[in-house]
């Protein structure tokens, strides 16, 4: 996979627990604790991105 795909996956994934975030933050039956993981696994995919960005030296546009 190229660095380029592989960042599109990544941004993918992202914006997907996003809308997952959102969705939960809208129903008021939502776990807290579910809520905590969501923004916990966005923000681990949030830093994958921006690690591939700064690894590749600024070759990406």
């Amino acid at each position: 996979m190229t660095i380029q795909a592989h960042l599109v996956e990544l941004e993918r994934k992202h914006q997907t627990l996003e809308n997952e975030l959102h969705e939960a933050l809208v129903h008021l039956s939502t776990d807290d604790l579910q809520i905590v993981e969501l923004k916990r696994r966005k923000l681990m995919v949030k830093d994958q991105i921006e690690r591939l960005r700064q690894n590749s030296d600024g070759t990406l546009h």
